[in-house]
């Protein structure tokens, strides 16, 4: 009862929540968000540099989140590069003093507290020509005043970033009387007349006073309380905010740190004096809204102003939209046949045939892919290219990666069905494995993992396997099918590359930042290079004669020659990739790095996996291996033996991962060990025949879509180019989790549509008609890479 209680539950939430069903939700959620936050940014205000100084909270200990952007956390050089030849003036009491000492420590940590108390404090950093005073002014007053009018009148003097506050001396020194307070008001009316002459050419920032602990405050400072701090604040805010009559120069109201230190003033020794680490807090908001606008750091999306689109995502946007007016034209004069083939899994060695080969895709067909794909490329750019949806950043817990990991996994087994083969590997266990795999990957990136070295070392051996199923999956197809020809590559290569490449000309990115994509595809050139080279070594001409077994074995034996001298050659393997013009798919801001990285980290996973295919495919044609349902994959001594030691080497893999002392020596030694923990897992999970015979129907949907996840994931679900997470729900981190996947996922599938579509029309099956196609297309590119190449700037220019 139990069981058939379970079919009909899912039977029950198949029926009314699919995936059509899924899409047009997601589609009108997008709609109401994108509304909801237009109209809060238009009478809300939408300013990021308002969210930076005025609210925030905290992640963790020590990290600020500002209100729906992202901090920068600046370090010395960047911050002696944004204040070259700046001056920048810290004008107040000793709270200010505090501020101005944590600020200079960004541009210079070696430097010392060690000036005087109620004295003007010089900083000077010659290297850059930065210039950062403290001038002692513990009361708003004529003499403030003065100085302020000074500046305005002399402008070698004047500083381009004035940050000034005080309130506490004058309570404690007029024991807070309601006389103090009216003065207060009236001298800052007046400093707000020379402070807006200031911003008009540079910027200022009035800090409010921080909440003070009452309980530890020494007797001569009872008089300072957070009643009066408030009050003293409300007659900040209203005395300058009546400035803002120009809305060019405006005093800008730092109160982010205030809102720190209401959570931090307790462990204050003093009670009025902030701890070190909410000083920092202020010192980098401060930072942010300074340098921001002019370094552009890529998580630091506070006080940005995004550039306008470039000429190639103008050109995309009209292509697109030139599809749409096409698609509709086509609509109303009547071409309505259009039929969806079933897509194929290029990374698998089965490829699924359409039912029926007599209806081709009708004329609407591509210009329909167009359109929907332009509306989805419209999504990604108001999602990460635009000021409409929020962004925050990531804070790692082991909260936030293990409790979504248990989660899922809960899911993966309740949809647990009968598999249709019990093979090793078989296709529904390997959409699986890949399904699973990219869902961890997934909450690793959102979740800041990669922080933790021990979960950061075990992802490495998912994306090592997944290397591994590419070697396993392509060389099992051309063993079996021989199928060599060009159609097929272009149909794969098509397949891996479609979103990458229109995602480098909407998101204005290189191609090798989406680095996974470059990675396979260079990985199935090289297997298609290596099998498709004379004497091409297939499974029928095997069996005539064993001799062709040690021609395969050669030819893996070479390209392992192969790649170990390149491993071992940097210089050279550089000096290959910078030429022109491969160079344009492999470099990352001018620097070929990034790629040589990302392949030597898992240099061997592919060949592993073509070794192992060639060995489970000769055993299996020797009939060694018992692939019956319930059957046991060897003999039961040897199975026992295998399965204890790949438990043993999990074990092993996770004692010494949990060991590790830094990335750079755990990442020398994943090349040579990932390959066991891979192995590991394949014997655990098809030595038994019970566990060969079942598969979770739910990972291996994603795994179907586990390409389209992986690259969608940079803008629509993390955000900043991953640096950050996408914010479609403020204020409510759990439920914009859930909206935001929600939406990911069906965009993600949708996409994998799309792409399936269009490879049918842009990939003809007549060689001749292809060949002109990449001709085309070759020219094409060629021109491109001309222009492009000419358009950079000459060495000195």
């Amino acid at each position: 009862m139990a069981v058939l209680a379970y079919s009909l539950g899912k039977r029950e939430i198949n029926q009314y929540f699919t995936i059509k069903n899924a899409k047009v939700i997601s589609l009108a959620v997008v709609i109401l968000l994108l509304v909801f936050h237009t109209a809060a940014r238009y009478y809300g205000g939408g300013d990021t540099c308002d969210w930076l100084l005025s609210s925030g909270r905290y992640l963790g200990e020590n990290v600020w989140q500002p209100y729906g952007c992202m901090m920068h956390k600046y370090k010395s050089i960047e911050a002696k590069t944004c204040l070259s030849e700046k001056r920048v003036a810290f004008v107040g009491d000793s709270r200010i003093r505090q501020l101005f000492y944590s600020f200079i420590k960004i541009i210079d940590p070696e430097r010392r507290e060690d000036g005087n108390k109620h004295e003007d404090i010089p900083f000077e950093d010659e290297s850059s020509s930065v210039n950062v005073d403290f001038l002692w002014y513990p009361e708003a007053n004529n003499s403030m005043k003065e100085r302020l009018i000074s500046w305005t009148q002399d402008p070698s003097a004047k500083p381009d970033v004035v940050i000034l506050g005080a309130a506490t001396w004058s309570i404690k020194l007029h024991s807070g009387s309601s006389e103090t307070l009216q003065q207060y008001k009236v001298n800052l009316t007046a400093i707000s007349t020379p402070l807006e002459r200031l911003a008009e050419d540079g910027e200022v920032y009035w800090v409010l006073q921080d909440p003070v602990n009452e309980e530890v405050l020494s007797e001569n400072r009872k008089m300072i309380t957070n009643q009066q701090l408030e009050m003293y604040n409300e007659a900040a805010v209203d005395a300058l905010n009546s400035s803002k009559r120009n809305a060019r120069a405006w005093i800008k109201i730092l109160a982010a740190s205030r809102q720190a230190a209401l959570e931090t003033i307790t462990r204050s020794d003093d009670g009025l004096h902030l701890p070190e680490s909410t000083r920092n807090v202020g010192a980098m908001v401060l930072m942010n809204a300074v340098c921001n606008k002019l370094l552009r750091p890529i998580d630091g999306s506070c006080c940005q102003t995004l550039p306008p689109p470039n000429l190639l995502q103008k050109l995309s946007a009209c292509v697109f939209l030139g599809s749409a007016v096409v698609f509709l034209v086509l609509h109303v004069l009547g071409y309505n046949r259009h039929r969806r083939p079933t897509p194929s899994d290029v990374e698998s060695l089965e490829e699924k045939k359409p039912a029926s080969a007599a209806a081709p895709l009708g004329p609407k067909a591509p210009f329909q892919a167009l359109c929907r794909m332009g509306v989805i490329m419209a999504y990604f750019y108001l999602c990460d290219r635009a000021d409409v949806f929020m962004k925050e950043q990531k804070f790692y817990t082991h909260y936030t990666f293990f409790i979504p990991l248990v989660y899922i996994f809960v899911l993966g087994v309740f949809y647990s069905e009968n598999s249709k083969e019990t093979k090793l590997l078989n296709r529904e266990q390997t959409d699986e494995w890949k399904g699973w795999m990219q869902l961890v990957i997934l909450i690793y990136h959102i979740s800041g993992a990669s922080a933790f070295i021990p979960v950061y070392m075990h992802v490495r051996v998912l994306v090592a396997a997944y290397l591994f199923q590419t070697g396993y999956g392509h060389f099992s197809f051309f063993w079996l099918k021989g199928d060599f020809g060009l159609y097929r590559v272009c149909q794969v290569l098509f397949r891996l590359n479609f979103l990458v490449l229109v995602l480098c000309v909407v998101m204005d990115r290189p191609y090798q930042f989406y680095y996974f994509v470059p990675l396979v595809t260079f990985w199935f050139v090289i297997i298609y290079a290596t099998l498709a080279m004379w004497p091409q070594i297939l499974q029928k001409k095997a069996n005539s004669s064993g001799m062709w077994h040690l021609g395969v074995l050669t030819k893996l034996l070479g390209l392992l020659l192969f790649i170990c001298f390149f491993a071992y050659s940097q210089g050279f393997f550089e000096s290959i990739f910078s030429m022109w013009p491969i160079s344009n798919l492999f470099e990352l801001n001018g620097s070929i790095h990034e790629w040589w990285f990302r392949w030597k980290l898992d240099r061997f996973a592919v060949i592993h996996g073509m070794l192992f295919a060639f060995i489970y495919l000769v055993l299996q044609k020797g009939q060694v291996l018992s692939e019956g349902k319930g059957d046991a994959l060897f003999p039961t001594k040897i199975s026992n033996l295998l399965l204890f030691l790949s438990v043993v080497s999990f074990m092993t893999y996770s004692i010494w991962a949990s060991n590790c002392k830094n990335k750079t020596e755990c990442n020398e030694m994943h090349p040579y060990i990932s390959v066991v923990q891979i192995l590991a897992f394949i014997l655990i999970r098809n030595i038994p025949g019970y566990a060969r015979s079942l598969y979770s129907s739910f990972f291996a949907w994603f795994g179907k879509i586990s390409l389209e996840l992986f690259i969608c994931q940079y803008h629509i679900w993390l955000a900043a180019d991953t640096k950050g997470i996408l914010v479609l729900i403020p204020g409510n981190p759990s439920i914009n989790i859930m909206v935001s996947t929600f939406v990911f996922v069906c965009v993600a599938h949708e996409i994998s549509l799309i792409t399936n579509d269009l490879a049918q029309v842009v990939i003809p099956k007549d060689s001749t008609a292809l060949l002109k196609r990449l001709g085309g297309m070759g020219l094409f590119s060629l021109v491109a890479l001309l222009l492009a190449r000419g358009g950079q700037p000459t060495t000195g220019a």
